[in-house]
């Protein structure tokens, strides 16, 4: 990476002379990260780079996050955080592998972080990609858009639908490039069946079919100390205090899924856990992407033991105002389906997945897009029709976005939605009635207890804290 030397002018400090302001906060002198050699870029000038820091450096990162970002050549993640130290200084070695083997050059040049609020001070530093556990996302990016940090973050957007919104909101105010990791927006075949229904292939629509894998119980746990390389009561933020137990974190040792996906504390479960990836793809298709439900209602089993505790068998179901409703359930196909008036759409991942440890095998037998007559998956959507965004690389897309300045695939404030809707299914589930929803005011109708879900008590030290 390179500092100002002379006529050398960064793209961070262009950024604050064109008027983008200043960055919140002073660099750390020891967070500086090491001149690096035009090289490592290839033909990308240093002052067109975007640097970029890692926060999260687990298993989604290491197979997901890093890599699409690296592999573009005006990128450079030079910097990389975890309150896990271990994880930091196996990123660390990760990074700095991939441009040595990129360059043929020795380089350590990548940065270590313990505390992504030092990382967010680097000066040098552009973007960030937020890769941690749920409960940490909604705060992080407030964090690092009001400091002048453009941001692609993983789903769901939020713990919780107040925290979801303060993100949204600090973000549009900001103007700051955030990018849910939504990816499926980026994948052809969803992107097509959305274009499908919203041009009347099946007719009217009339039902959405959402199926998600499901997520197993466990036994209770016993406590154990926590290691001394893990910052565990920052790890916690905003929720409450609990006593440390491997399986409720993430393993010492690899990078296999980690238990904190099956403990509500730190998430909702398979709901948003998957639900922000399929809601998303039926809001595209339903034109419902900047409101939600207005009913919801359904049922769910959840584990009378143990210590992961979301949602098991379930099914729920939503009513918009457009007069469509939607079901979720793990009893369904995992994928899309959009019903209508002249027939069926269906859409899925196919036999692709993210991760290695993706917690259902691959769909070997799953068709990416079928439907109920060939002809509608063969037709073409004329220039007078409705054509969606299109995106084939989600880092990509961010990454080209944050050059433009402009609204990259999955924005803010559509994460922040399909989120809700899923946190609303979610409640739904715990309430076991129907609850009626306002998408405009984000409430619950005169039902107090319903309420009183949208937030969760936040430990002072980490509670979300907005500048305006």
């Amino acid at each position: 990476m390179t500092t100002e030397k002379n006529n050398n002018i960064s793209r961070r400090r262009f950024l604050d002379l064109s008027g983008k302001g200043l960055l919140a906060g002073g660099a750390l002198a020891a967070g500086l990260p090491t001149i690096v050699p035009a090289s490592v870029f290839g033909k990308t000038a240093p002052s067109n780079r975007i640097n970029i820091g890692a926060i999260g450096v687990g298993r989604i990162s290491r197979g997901h996050d890093m890599p699409g970002v690296w592999k573009h050549e005006n990128a450079q993640i030079i910097a990389v955080c975890d309150l896990d130290s271990n994880r930091v200084a196996s990123a660390q070695q990760l990074v700095n592998g991939y441009y040595t083997k990129k360059t043929g050059k020795d380089y350590t040049g990548t940065k270590g972080y313990g505390d992504y609020r030092e990382l967010l001070a680097n000066k040098d530093i552009d973007a960030v990609i937020v890769s941690t556990p749920d409960h940490w996302h909604a705060p992080i990016v407030v964090h690092a858009v009001e400091a002048r940090k453009d941001v692609y973050v993983q789903k769901p957007a939020s713990l919780t639908i107040s925290e979801g919104r303060i993100m949204a909101d600090a973000v549009r105010r900001s103007g700051q490039i955030v990018q849910i990791g939504s990816q499926q927006r980026s994948t052809s075949q969803f992107r097509y069946a959305a274009e499908l229904v919203r041009n009347g292939r099946i007719g009217k629509l009339r039902k959405v079919y959402v199926g998600l894998p499901g997520d197993p119980s466990g036994d209770d746990e016993p406590e154990m100390p926590v290691p001394k390389n893990l910052n565990y009561d920052m790890w916690l933020g905003t929720t409450p205090e609990v006593y440390y137990t491997e399986k409720r974190v993430h393993p010492q040792s690899g990078f296999d899924r980690p238990g904190w996906l099956r403990c509500e504390q730190f998430g909702a479960g398979m709901i948003t856990g998957w639900g922000s990836h399929h809601i998303d793809i039926a809001h595209w298709g339903m034109n419902t992407e900047h409101t939600g439900p207005i009913e919801i209602w359904g049922e769910a089993q959840f584990p009378t033991k143990g210590l992961w505790d979301v949602h098991g068998i379930f099914t729920t179901h939503a009513l918009y105002e457009n007069g469509v409703e939607m079901t979720i359930s793990n009893e369904i196909p995992n994928g899309i389906k959009f019903e209508g008036t002249d027939g069926w759409i269906f859409v899925s991942r196919g036999d692709s997945s993210v991760t290695a440890s993706d917690p259902i095998a691959k769909q070997n037998a799953a068709k990416k897009l079928d439907a109920s007559d060939p002809k509608i998956i063969t037709s073409e959507i004329a220039p007078n029709e409705i054509h969606l965004p299109v995106s084939t690389d989600h880092h990509g897309n961010w990454i080209d976005s944050i050059i433009a300045r402009k609204e990259p695939i999955a924005p803010a404030e559509i994460g922040h939605r399909s989120c809700t809707a899923c946190l609303l299914h979610h409640a739904a589930m715990k309430l076991k009635r129907k609850l009626y929803w306002d998408p405009k005011t984000e409430r619950f109708k005169n039902d107090n207890e319903a309420n009183t879900l949208l937030s969760r008590k936040q430990r002072s030290a980490y509670a979300i804290k907005t500048s305006k």
